[in-house]
């Protein structure tokens, strides 16, 4: 999940340059795009681990997901309201826990996904991955996606 968010790191910082009208020509970033789900654990009470399994066109493909401490940008803190001013963010945990399973070949079609927590039950749920646009719709689609949320059931649900 780091990965990815270093991947969103680079979109954000690139997205502003080379802007139509800016005099300057538009670029695209070139990073990679992982093909995939990704699982978030808002209340992990009891979850250390998780096992993915997503099906589609009668074939299934199961995956371990490494979960990790979930962070968001903490308080911003400024200094100075000029041109040559800085402003900064500390990542700071949620509490939750996150996670992606690397499935290559995944479609952008409805598929059927399964996971399994420490307690092995299944919690199903039917998701339609999606393509992404990394670099913005004008440099074109990536690798399909699907992100899943578990909720305090550990019921899955689309985000």
């Amino acid at each position: 999940m780091r990965r990815i968010r270093w991947i969103a790191a680079i979109v954000l910082v690139t997205a502003g340059c080379g802007q139509a009208g800016s005099g300057t020509e538009a670029g695209c970033p070139a990073i990679g795009t992982p093909v995939g789900i990704g699982l978030t654990v808002p209340d992990p009470a009891g979850i250390t681990r998780a096992t993915l399994e997503a099906c589609w066109g009668g074939q299934c493909v199961t995956r371990p997901v490494g979960l990790f401490p979930e962070t968001a940008a903490g308080p911003t803190s400024c200094t100075g309201t000029g041109p040559d001013s800085s402003c900064g963010a500390s990542m700071v945990p949620t509490g939750g826990l996150q996670g992606f399973a690397d499935i290559p070949g995944l479609p952008a079609e409805p598929i059927r996904v399964t996971v399994r927590f420490d307690d092995g039950k299944p919690h199903t749920v039917a998701v339609t991955p999606a393509f992404t646009e990394p670099g913005g719709p004008a440099c074109g689609k990536a690798g399909p996606q699907a992100q899943l949320v578990a909720g305090p059931g550990h019921e899955l649900k689309p985000r």
